[in-house]
């Protein structure tokens, strides 16, 4: 009886000690210092000026109501069309300081200061040089003109080259013999990873030109290589038929991913202005382009007089900006200054394209991310010529409708905007 008493006794200290352990990490946890967070705007002031002209902010909360995006903190500079991200990181394609092609990566500190924390430097006279995208935190790919026929390799986290690969046979597997073709790449216009994946764009250009590779591709149809991620070997290039010029190179990447995986990608047409614009698709865990689906711009407009821009996936829907006239081009063209650039849904399925009430027709979105999803929000940008409407709209999926959260009133029009982690 008393051995068993001293089990008991024993069990029941046990028991006390777990307890107190238990409260002791309750504890800890609550200690843990909580994570901080900025909120990132981009600007431009002057659409009409090439190097892109603007400021860029860090904000401590997310903004509401009228704001300025020239504060003590913010940092002027030029290449401010867009940006790119990747989970914590944020990329510039143009340098801050003087727009030169360039990979850069920004930095932000808890009190609100920006500075440029590495460069890649890329051959200037090409563009598309410093298309790039990330694999991972440590493998990653650009794209430079300097050696068109090959794929950089580069490590992100040190933002550092790493080395090349070779796709000279695999450009010219076709074409080879084609006198009209002036200019060969692979992966200047479109690179993206998916389940391991390298998809790289092969572009054959009719011309030689400063901007050789942009609407004067020699075939109708588009090419993409699929390289295997880990040991950078190619596998087989893939086909989307009948469109012309994949994406336009810049910040926007022009391509996103489903919920569920599903990649799709801007094709923008035989011209700057449009025609045969179509977004593909390859399913999640597919190589190939799905031939079961496209949605063309036709299926919006029978003209087929315009062009997709960019597209964000989410849950089975896509959101698209398209232009509501007919574009034109040149300095007094509508493509670029005129309001005529709507927001759409459009569901996967019934490729049924939708108007987004509350938010107006507005210029191009060009280089900038339209849509972006922060704080379990879905974002659009907003920006009119004149300015009376530049901000962000939250978008409700429920409504099909968008209410504005914020409008800027000092720094140029919104071109871009993100969350990033501070120390």
């Amino acid at each position: 009886m008393k051995r068993l008493s001293q089990i008991f006794t024993l069990f029941a200290a046990v028991l006390l000690m777990t307890a107190a352990c238990k409260k002791d990490d309750t504890v800890k946890d609550e200690d843990v210092t909580p994570k901080k967070y900025k909120y990132v705007l981009m600007t431009m002031s002057d659409r009409t000026v090439q190097d892109k002209p603007g400021y860029i902010t860090a904000f401590d909360s997310l903004p509401d109501g009228n704001v300025s995006n020239i504060t003590t903190n913010s940092v002027s500079g030029k290449g401010m069309g867009g940006f790119r991200t990747y989970k914590n990181w944020f990329f510039k394609t143009f340098a801050n300081a003087d727009y030169s092609k360039i990979i850069e990566r920004l930095q932000f500190s808890a009190d609100g200061k920006i500075s440029v924390e590495n460069q890649i430097a890329v051959d200037q006279s090409t563009f598309g040089s410093g298309n790039f995208v990330v694999a991972d935190d440590n493998s990653g790919f650009y794209w430079d003109g300097a050696e068109p026929l090959k794929i950089q390799t580069f490590n992100p986290a040190s933002l550092s080259r790493t080395g090349s690969i070779d796709f000279e046979s695999v450009v010219n597997e076709r074409g080879v013999d084609e006198a009209a073709i002036l200019f060969r790449s692979i992966g200047q216009k479109f690179l993206a990873v998916k389940n391991g994946k390298l998809f790289a764009n092969i572009t054959y250009a009719k011309t030689n030109a400063a901007q050789k590779g942009f609407f004067d591709d020699f075939y109708e149809d588009v090419y993409i290589a699929v390289i295997d991620v880990a040991t950078g070997k190619y596998e087989k290039t893939i086909t989307i038929p009948n469109t012309g010029s994949i994406a336009y190179i810049n910040e926007n990447e022009m391509y996103d991913f489903d919920t569920n995986g599903d990649l799709y990608i801007v094709c923008q047409g035989r011209s700057a202005l449009g025609g045969k614009s179509k977004i593909a698709r390859i399913k999640a865990n597919a190589t190939d382009i799905d031939a079961t689906w496209e949605l063309n711009f036709s299926d919006f407009r029978a003209e087929d007089n315009g062009k997709f821009v960019g597209v964000f996936a989410k849950d089975g829907k896509l959101i698209v900006v398209l232009n509501t006239e007919t574009l034109t081009g040149g300095g007094t063209g509508n493509i670029n200054t005129g309001d005529i650039w709507k927001f759409y849904t459009v569901d996967v399925a019934s490729k049924t394209f939708t108007a987004i009430n509350g938010i107006p027709a507005g210029t191009n979105p060009g280089a900038a991310l339209a849509v972006v999803e922060i704080d379990g929000k879905i974002l659009l940008r907003g920006s009119t010529a004149d300015g009376s409407v530049n901000g962000y709209f939250e978008y409700n999926p429920a409504s099909i409708s968008a209410t504005q959260l914020f409008q800027v009133t000092e720094g140029g029009s919104v071109n871009g905007f993100y969350k990033v982690e501070v120390k």
